[in-house]
């Protein structure tokens, strides 16, 4: 067998939809499908997110069963703070005191994590990471 990773669907509030076709357009991963309950946007790799506005009231826990949070990764930490300023434009805060390095992550003494993390609306957790030479 020869897998690859195909897509993820997530429940998301009814009015949400909206921040996340922004995050993704400044992502620059194209819009492939939308309607009034309904966003994916596509990777580079035929790989895709599907948002569905049709989350009930169950609350995440982030350290429970399930999926801690989604990375996307950057070429370079100038990037990851874009990111973090296109937050702060947004009205998105920063959490864990982001961004910033974290060299515990980090696969040797040259290299670098560097990670901005944040909840969307929904309370979904994601990062923006550079790893590898310090900048």
């Amino acid at each position: 067998m020869n897998a690859q990773f195909g897509h993820i669907e997530i429940k998301v509030r009814p009015g949400s939809l909206g921040f996340y076709k922004d995050f993704f357009a400044f992502l620059n991963w194209p819009t492939l499908y939308e309607e009034e309950a309904m966003l994916g946007v596509g990777g580079k790799n035929g790989d895709s997110l599907w948002f569905v506005a049709s989350a009930n009231d169950a609350k995440n826990d982030y350290d429970g069963v399930g999926m801690n949070h989604l990375a996307f990764s950057v070429p370079s930490q100038a990037e990851v703070d874009e990111a973090a300023g296109y937050l702060t434009r947004s009205g998105i805060e920063a959490i864990f005191e982001t961004p910033r390095h974290r060299p515990e992550f980090a696969s040797s003494a040259d290299e670098t994590y560097y990670q901005v993390m944040f909840a969307s609306p929904d309370k979904i957790l994601f990062e923006v990471v550079y790893t590898g030479p310090k900048q």
